[in-house]
C-alpha cells in the first residue's frame, strides 16, 4: 500500500512539474521546486525520469528544462518553441563555432521577443551575458522588428495597437506611421531586419531573420556584433544570406522533425 501511495505521489509530482513547465516554456529546477514547493532533490530525480521518458528535455544553452513533442498535448505554443529550439540550438553553435559572433533564437511572448537560445556563452566576442530568457522590446531590437514585418497583418496591428497603449517612451519613435510603414516593409522585402546602437544596447548592433513554418513567424534568428567591429552594410553582406539561409535550414528540420 505504501509503495503504491508513493508511486501516485510520484506521478502526481512529475504532471504538476510538465504543467509547469509548459506554461513557463522553460525553468530551471531551482525554479520549480521554489513554486511547486517540492524538495530540489526530488525535482531532479523526477526531471530525469522525465528526461528518460522522452518528455523533458534540457535547453543548450542552459539548465533550464523543456516539454518535449511528446507532450504536445499540454500545449500547442509550448511544443512548437521546445521543438524550434531543440532544432536549432546544434546549428547555431556550429554557426557561431565557424564566424565566432553570437547568436540568439528568441520567440515572441507577450509584447516582447524571449530569448530562448543563444551562443553568447560559446562566442569570444559577446559582450552580453547570461542572454538566455532575456526579453528583447519589439519595436528597437532587430527580432522584434523580424517578428513584426513577417506576422500577418491583423496581428502586426494588434501588436503595434497594444505597445502604443504602453506608452513606453522609448518606443514613441519607431510608433509613428511613417517609420512603421517603411521600415517594416523594407525588412520584409529585403528578407532581414536590422538594429543599431542608438535603437538599443549601444554597445552592439545586430540582423535578424524569421524562422519560418507554414507560412507563419515561429521565431527570429539574430546575429549580435560588437558595434566596432564593422559597420551595418558590411554585416549585412558578410551575414544576411548566412541567416537567411540558416533559418530556412531550421525550418526544413522542423518540418521533417517526427520526435
Amino acid at each position: 500500500m505504501a509503495d503504491r501511495q508513493d508511486n501516485v505521489r510520484s506521478l502526481t509530482r512529475g504532471l504538476k512539474i510538465l504543467r509547469f513547465v509548459n506554461a513557463e516554456g522553460a525553468a530551471r529546477p531551482a525554479e520549480i521546486s521554489s513554486a511547486l514547493g517540492i524538495p530540489r532533490p526530488t525535482i531532479y530525480r523526477l526531471l530525469r525520469t522525465l528526461e528518460e521518458a522522452g518528455y523533458i528535455f534540457f535547453s543548450a544553452s542552459d539548465s533550464r528544462a523543456r516539454v518535449s513533442p511528446r507532450a504536445s498535448g499540454l500545449g500547442d505554443n509550448s511544443a512548437a518553441r521546445s521543438r524550434l529550439c531543440r532544432v536549432a540550438a546544434p546549428l547555431i553553435l556550429e554557426f557561431t563555432d565557424e564566424h565566432a559572433w553570437p547568436l540568439d533564437i528568441s520567440v515572441f511572448h507577450d509584447l516582447r521577443m524571449i530569448i530562448e537560445e543563444t551562443t553568447h556563452w560559446r562566442s569570444p566576442f559577446s559582450v552580453d551575458a547570461n542572454m538566455a530568457g532575456s526579453h528583447l522590446p519589439m519595436l528597437r531590437s532587430s527580432a522584434g522588428r523580424a517578428y513584426l514585418s513577417f506576422c500577418d497583418d491583423k496581428e502586426r496591428q494588434i501588436i503595434l495597437d497594444l505597445l502604443e497603449n504602453e506608452a513606453d517612451p522609448l518606443d514613441q519613435p519607431f510608433l509613428q506611421t511613417n517609420w512603421v510603414n517603411e521600415n517594416l516593409k523594407t525588412y520584409r522585402n529585403q528578407g532581414y531586419a536590422t538594429r543599431g546602437p542608438k535603437a538599443f544596447r549601444p554597445k552592439t548592433s545586430s540582423l535578424a531573420v524569421p524562422v519560418m513554418l507554414e507560412n507563419r513567424v515561429v521565431g527570429c534568428l539574430s546575429i549580435i556584433w560588437i558595434t566596432s567591429a564593422f559597420s551595418m552594410t558590411e554585416a549585412t553582406s558578410r551575414y544576411a544570406t548566412k541567416l537567411i539561409e540558416l533559418s530556412q535550414r531550421i525550418s526544413l528540420e522542423i518540418s521533417n522533425d517526427k520526435h
